[in-house]
């Protein structure tokens, strides 16, 4: 049996095609005494990206790619899907290495970043999740801002995920152990996944930049529709993970619950969007907690309450 580490990575693939080949060279470039697994799902993409993707898989089969690890193993897939969940679960499924992560279709890895994660899996054989630093950037790649990451504290995941997915690699058999990936989740996929784990094994915080987190405007991140049922998925998660809707989630839900659905002139203006989004979240809070939290309370400070001005990007960026 070889000694030689292998690493899965999964890229789920939709339609990101503008994206994508710096995503996959980000992959594929990775240099390290490791053989890399790479699985690429793409679910029927109508765009140029199944042609992409069977290109690289033609480059290396051809020679024609310089391998700068001790071997790759490309597959692909492209049929349509369930959407990205479903092609995860896919991915995972085939995953032939002992370490894992998923890199989506516009994000991108640093250099060495692989060679980094396999060498801290090593050093600690009891880290079950590794998650590093990682930089928002722009459709460009110009870096735009931080990840706020922070030393693992679970009762903190409650109303904050410090974890950038993108930037997070685990442990298979830590992935099987846990039931890897809820099926019915489309948004906090990731965060559920994070929060089982959190719960069983340790998470060790890598102080090194690992990934960039693309923000664009078709992104679960950043379009109003999206970040709605983003925050909704997560509220419900961080009640059923820790028995707590925190104020927080409950007040980001409630503030795209309104700018959903609210007409143009209500919501034209800052000031009437956070009045209407509180007087919606407090009874809500209160009914979700079954009264007042003391956990709430700290988290009515100014910084917190200072995010109740910014735009969506000007948080992210921190």
């Amino acid at each position: 049996m070889s000694d030689i580490p292998v690493i899965s990575i999964v890229t789920p693939s939709y339609n990101q095609g503008e994206f994508l080949e710096e995503t996959l060279v980000s992959v594929l470039s990775q240099e390290g005494d490791f053989e890399l697994d790479y699985l690429v799902i793409d679910g029927g993409s109508s765009d140029a990206s199944p042609e992409l993707i069977k290109s690289y898989a033609e480059r290396l089969e051809a020679g024609d790619w310089p391998v700068r690890c001790r071997g790759i193993r490309y597959r692909w897939v492209s049929e349509p899907d369930r959407g990205q969940t479903a092609a995860l679960l896919k991915g995972f499924a085939m995953a032939e290495g002992g370490i894992l992560a998923w890199l989506n279709s516009d994000d991108v890895y640093l250099p060495g970043v692989l060679q980094t994660a396999i060498d801290r899996f090593q050093a600690d054989p009891e880290t079950a999740l590794l998650y590093g630093e990682a930089q928002y950037c722009d459709t460009e790649g110009e870096i735009i801002g931080n990840y706020p990451t922070e030393e693992f504290n679970l009762e903190k995941l409650a109303w904050f995920n410090f974890f950038c997915q993108p930037a997070t690699f685990f442990r298979k058999e830590v992935y099987a152990a846990v039931g890897g990936l809820d099926a019915n989740l489309h948004y906090g996929m990731d965060y559920d996944l994070f929060v089982r784990i959190g719960k069983r094994y340790r998470c060790s915080l890598c102080r090194e930049v690992l990934a960039k987190y693309r923000l664009h405007e078709s992104s679960k991140t950043v379009d109003s529709m999206e970040l709605y049922k983003n925050h909704e998925e997560t509220l419900s998660l961080a009640v059923k993970h820790f028995d707590w809707a925190p104020l927080n989630r409950v007040y980001g839900a409630s503030y795209y619950a309104c700018l959903s659905r609210l007409p143009e002139f209500l919501i034209r203006r800052q000031l009437p969007l956070i009045l209407l989004s509180s007087l919606y979240a407090v009874p809500r809070s209160l009914w979700l907690n079954r009264g007042v939290r003391r956990a709430d309370l700290r988290l009515l400070n100014r910084k917190t309450l200072s995010k109740l001005f910014k735009d969506r990007l000007d948080i992210l960026r921190g």
